[in-house]
């Protein structure tokens, strides 16, 4: 991508709330050269491209071999025996039209590699590392060697002695509101309402709008002693001003400057970073057994034979020959050096996209100097995914001239076997959906005889969309997800044609007809690629309730999770929840703002206000005949209801553009100077509370008042977007000509505006404010003075729905403008457009780099479940930060089990019973066969039985079948595809006492009733 085109925010949206606009440049400076195409190096050149450097440049003139096809899913069986970059580089550029591919020819010469700001070598012997790293670490050239062995991958950094990191986590700085600041030879910063700053030694600050201590108002960033979660000293702050009151402290972050020695220096003094604390004794052994696998292949021509004792044990061989020429020898473990060298020739999609994924973010960070690169060696292995279940040898592993060699090798034939003909059911086909299919595609999921996969997503792509769903081109952008990447991977892997069936719905309650018991009874598993909660733990109940194993993912921006949820063994996705993000407080939002985000929020919400509920209420009026008589029953929004839709009918309906301006400019005024003269009114800028203390001070900024100036932009920027979406609400056709709208505003007559009297405003998050109904008589005056729906036949207003990504639409421009009006109201810092649409649109910050690392771990989990693993420490539940960077596993959290009696229960057990008893057959099969007094019993949100239940009811109720009860009470009937209803009850034990959980909470149990039809 050449920084003279401008930068596609269209494509690279998600991406730029990760990386930022400087970034971006930097990496739009930059050329890349990709050594080595099998599976990790296209797959780092992926990555590279789709985040948008300069240019990429692909070397490896070697045939195409059927075992390439393991892992490197832009080459088909027609490649075989042409070169693997000339066959790569055309199928890598569709993905991204600003970035150019080009092949070098013939050897690779140090005067080639001189043209690239960052060099990848892959598949390179040790030696010719070597070579090229010395002449790169003396050249200011940064360099990368990455190689993945089997379940090993090994990664080396080497971004020359002075290597500048600008921001070294990507977090937005810390800021925070002061409550005072003493004044001596330390100065003690004492942050307001005990509101943790969040600092570490040794950062920075800088400080603004502090009333009296002005001195530190913008001053150069002064480094932090951290003296407790709320405190923190600044350095002598003794001749300075008397601090009286308010101000904010903003961390500076500091560039980092590192020092990377070269290869053949850091080979004697390895420097590790820590991908496995639970294998951190395992580094020292992979950085020889990797060094000696090189002097292997260096010796033979070859890796060792999959599973080869002989070769296994010259590799552990070399091994100590290497450890005997250390300063500091290692006590060699010959199990994990045999490992490595038993699945070395193995090629594991996975694995690939782990450490290609990684590497490919180390590339961007080399490139733009943003976010902390690893220094200098990185190890990494899944041992565990190996196969428990099947004995493992020489000959199961043998390659048998197929496209899965790579991954026979580590697993053996058998195993293949097994992953050929598994079910597998994805549920989305987003960016971590396009990656999964791939990866099971490279793997040969589901295309046995009895195997299959089931996708489903009711999603078109947009195109945003292909910045990091690879399997998507510029041409399908308004096509389907699902069925494009079910196309997709049938041109990836011609096995997976007729395997891959695709769907278009949303997984939820009204889609069970469709994802029926046969459907789920079916699959040996399910993955989530969602991209939200409510989708997530739905699936996540099925999955308890047919009894599924479920593989669990999400990114935000570098960061990346994975979770394991493995039946009888693990608890559900839904047994722990993180907690609720912050709301802002009302009484913020709408008369005291402190942070862009407030005004934001308010400017969002103002939207909604002005452009589509009215208009939808205006609709309702004209096409419902009961929509008064409804509206007269709301309480307290009657009058506001009502004479919006008067405004928008009788009082403000425009007949030409003019009058939209003219809307506008009073929409402004009373936003922006009304409503402010209104709150200062009720508290004047000078006001005391009770305690005697200014009411304007800490969080609440005493307001201004906006004057209307045609000159600011601003100004006439909320004037023209209101006016067009205004206009767009009639069908009027709109404007954008500046001098048009400065000509039409200043003729407009804006009323003098005078405080009213006796209005309440809210203070605080927890006070109620009354609101005072509407007197009847008014309420009847508005309705008589709206025209009759019959009169209006057929007309109808265009609510404005809104829309992030159309530049053209006015939607956030209009939120930008107003967020601003509204933080100069309030003395904020203004926000950009860009920073705007991230906060209103909601938008989840997303790169390629991250899906491509989080769907390998995943697909690391998988092998472990179609292997039929069955104890918790089996499996790794990952957490992940490519800016830091920062690797962290742990064991899934096992199931908690409870107790009933002698009876040892979990979430995933429940009692199944058959056919449709009456209530009274239910409970009595309780107390007898399982000593349980049912307290209550429910299905979903119907409450069908309870002690309480007193009289003729409870003994109707006992006599009739419990789907007939259902359907009573829910007042609808069961549908036809159902065949089974979950119930949940209450329970008193054989002593009478509620039967409760671990945490001495009563406790219902789930039933199963089947076979109802």
């Amino acid at each position: 991508m050449d920084v003279d085109t401008t930068l596609d925010e269209g494509l690279y949206s998600r991406q730029l709330y990760v990386l930022g606009h400087e970034a971006m440049k930097k990496m739009g400076n930059s050329n890349v050269l990709i050594v080595g195409l099998k599976g990790l190096g296209v797959e780092i050149a992926k990555n590279v491209v789709l985040a948008g450097v300069k240019s990429v440049a692909l070397y490896d003139p070697a045939p195409v071999k059927l075992s390439d096809l393991s892992t490197q899913f832009f080459l088909k069986e027609e490649d075989i025996g042409k070169p693997r970059a000339a066959s790569t580089a055309p199928r890598l550029a569709e993905l991204n039209q600003y970035v150019p591919i080009h092949v070098l020819e013939g050897d690779l010469t140090i005067e080639k590699i001189k043209n690239y700001q960052v060099v990848v070598l892959t598949e390179t012997t040790l030696e010719r590392q070597l070579e090229i790293n010395d002449f790169t670490h003396k050249n200011g050239i940064s360099f990368i060697s990455t190689n993945v062995r089997g379940l090993f991958g090994t990664v080396f950094n080497d971004f020359g002695e002075n290597f500048v990191v600008n921001d070294t986590t990507g977090e937005n700085p810390l800021t925070g509101m002061i409550a005072a600041v003493s004044k001596e030879i330390d100065g003690v910063v004492t942050c307001l309402d005990e509101t943790r700053h969040g600092l570490e030694d040794g950062e920075y600050v800088t400080f603004s709008e502090i009333n009296g201590m002005v001195e530190l108002n913008n001053c150069e960033p002064r480094k932090i002693r951290v003296l407790g979660p709320y405190t923190f000293s600044i350095g002598d702050t003794s001749n300075f001003g008397d601090y009286i009151s308010g101000g904010t402290f903003t961390q500076v972050k500091q560039p980092k400057t590192l020092s990377f020695k070269s290869l053949r220096k850091a080979l004697k003094e390895p420097e590790y970073l820590v991908s496995d604390w639970a294998k951190f004794e395992r580094l020292p052994h992979l950085h020889i057994g990797f060094q000696a696998l090189s002097k292997f292949t260096d010796k033979h021509g070859s890796l060792p034979r999959p599973r080869n004792e002989s070769d296994a044990n010259e590799v552990f061989k070399l091994a100590n020959s290497i450890n005997d020429q250390l300063e500091e020898k290692v006590e060699l473990d010959e199990k994990i050096i045999k490992q490595l060298a038993y699945g070395a020739a193995g090629d594991l999609s996975p694995m690939i996209a782990v450490i290609g994924g990684f590497v490919a973010q180390e590339v961007l960070k080399a490139c733009s100097g943003k976010f902390h690169p690893i220094y200098q060696f990185f190890y990494f292995d899944s041992l565990e995914s190996l196969p428990t279940n099947i004995t493992l040898t020489e000959e199961s592993c043998r390659p048998i001239g197929s496209r899965y060699d790579g991954q026979i090798a580590v697993f053996g034939k058998e195993f293949q076997d097994k992953i050929a003909n598994f079910k597998e059911f994805l549920v989305g086909a987003g960016a971590i959906g396009c990656e999964m299919l791939k990866n099971w595609a490279m793997m040969g999921l589901g295309t046995g005889e009895k195997g299959h996969i089931h996708i489903t997503d009711m999603d078109t792509i947009e195109k945003s969309n292909l910045n990091r769903q690879f399997l998507f081109r510029p041409d399908d952008v308004g096509k389907l997800k699902s069925a494009t990447a079910a196309a997709a991977i049938g041109k990836m892997n011609p096995d997976t044609k007729g395997k891959i069936i695709s769907h278009e719905d949303r997984v939820g309650v009204e889609t069970e007809n469709v994802y029926n018991d046969d459907f789920f009874e079916s699959l040996d598993g399910v993955t989530n690629a969602l991209d939200n909660v409510d989708a997530r733990k739905y699936m996540d109940r099925r999955c308890v309730y047919f009894r599924k194993p479920l593989l669990e993912s999400g990114t935000l921006g570098t960061k990346g999770n994975t979770q394991v949820v493995i039946p009888y063994l693990t608890e559900s996705y839904s047994s722990s929840q993180d907690p609720p993000e912050k709301s802002i407080p009302l009484c913020t939002l709408k008369n005291f703002p402190n942070a862009i985000e407030h005004t934001i929020q308010w400017a969002r919400e103002l939207f909604e206000v002005l452009f589509k509920q009215p208009a939808e209420n205006v609709n309702l009026y004209l096409s419902q005949p009961n929509f008064i008589e409804s509206t007269m029953k709301q309480g307290v929004n009657q009058k506001e209801t009502l004479e919006g839709i008067k405004n928008f009918l009788v009082t403000a309906k425009p007949l030409s553009f003019d009058e939209c301006i003219t809307w506008a400019r009073l929409r402004f005024e009373e936003s922006f100077n009304n409503n402010i003269q209104q709150l200062l009114f009720n508290f004047p800028k000078d006001s005391v509370t009770s305690s005697g203390t200014l009411f304007w001070s800490g969080p609440k900024r005493a307001p201004t008042p906006a004057i209307f100036d045609p000159e600011n932009e601003t100004h006439l920027d909320f004037i023209i977007t209101a006016a067009n979406l205004h206009a767009f609400n009639y069908g009027l056709k709109g404007e954008t000509n500046r001098e048009y709208f400065k000509r039409v505003v200043s003729n407009v007559i804006v009323p003098e505006f005078t405080p009213k009297q006796g209005v309440k405003i809210q203070i605080q998050e927890n006070e109620t404010i009354q609101q005072t109904s509407a007197n009847e008589q008014e309420l009847q005056d508005i309705i008589a003075s709206l025209p009759p729906p019959s009169t209006l036949a057929g007309y109808r207003l265009i609510p404005v729905e809104f829309e992030k990504d159309d530049d053209t639409n006015f939607h956030i421009d209009f939120i930008t403008a107003a967020s601003n009006l509204r933080a100069n109201n309030y003395a904020i810092q203004p926000a950009d457009r860009h920073k705007t649409k991230f906060i209103a649109g909601k938008i989840i910050p997303a790169i390629a780099t991250t899906t491509a690392l989080v769907t390998g771990l995943v697909c690391l989990e998988l092998y472990k479940i179609i292997d039929g693993k069955n104890k918790v420490e089996d499996y790794k539940n990952g957490f992940v930060n490519l800016a830091l960077p920062f690797f962290g596993f742990s064991e899934p959290v096992a199931m908690p089990k409870f107790k009933y009696h002698e009876t040892e229960w979990s979430l995933w057990d429940r009692f199944d019973i058959e056919g449709d008893l009456t209530l009274q057959e239910f409970l009595d099969y309780f107390a007898t066969n399982h000593k349980l007094e049912i307290t209550m019993l429910s299905c979903g949100v119907s409450m069908l039985y309870s002690f309480f239940l007193q009289g003729k009811k409870k003994e109707e109720r006992k006599n009739m079948k419990i789907s007939s009860l259902v359907e009573l009470i829910s007042k609808k009937p069961i549908p036809p595809h159902v065949k089974a209803l979950t119930l949940e009850m209450c329970v008193n034990d054989r002593d009478g006492e509620d039967v409760e959980s671990l945490e001495n909470e009563s406790t219902s149990f789930n039933i199963g009733l089947r076979n109802l039809l």
